[in-house]
């Protein structure tokens, strides 16, 4: 199983998206606080519509106790200033994918945290700024569980 981590995440629909998405992946999602809304939120609800049931989520007080959390396992995070595209990682079971807020991406002492190598990015056109949370995680979460054979998938 594969775990998507959502950094602060500041937009419902992409938290949203996100839990539909680990639902249907059997990725394990966790929340870092502090969140930018209710998870009761409506615009949440909409866009995960019946699927928080289905998926596994956690929300973690802080980073310190996400990480602790999913200590041993490899870490992932995506950034703009990755040093490797996300395609060119063997990915295995357990593997950790970190995100980082819509408005500001993850923090500098985070990224620091990881071997450079873990920094990744998703290509796009130079003059854009950044894909939107919720495709990034999609794109990623996709390339890891097809490497992983779309492992509990109905084929």
């Amino acid at each position: 199983m594969l775990h998507i981590v959502l950094y602060q995440p500041e937009i419902p629909p992409n938290t949203g998206n996100s839990i539909r998405l680990a639902a249907n992946t059997g990725a394990h999602l966790h929340l870092v606080r502090p969140l930018g809304f209710d998870l009761s939120d409506k615009h949440l609800a909409r866009a995960g519509l019946d699927y928080h049931d289905l998926a596994r989520v956690t929300v973690h007080d802080d980073w310190t106790a996400c990480a602790a959390a999913l200590a041993g396992r490899r870490m992932f995070a995506l950034s703009t200033r990755g040093a490797e595209r996300y395609d060119l990682v063997e990915y295995r079971d357990e593997d950790v994918l970190l995100f980082g807020p819509e408005s500001r991406g993850l923090p500098a002492e985070v990224l620091a945290s990881l071997p450079q190598a873990h920094t990744l990015r998703i290509p796009m056109y130079p003059s854009n700024r950044s894909v939107n949370l919720s495709n990034a995680v999609a794109v990623v979460a996709f390339e890891a569980w097809r490497q992983l054979g779309f492992a509990g998938a109905r084929m």
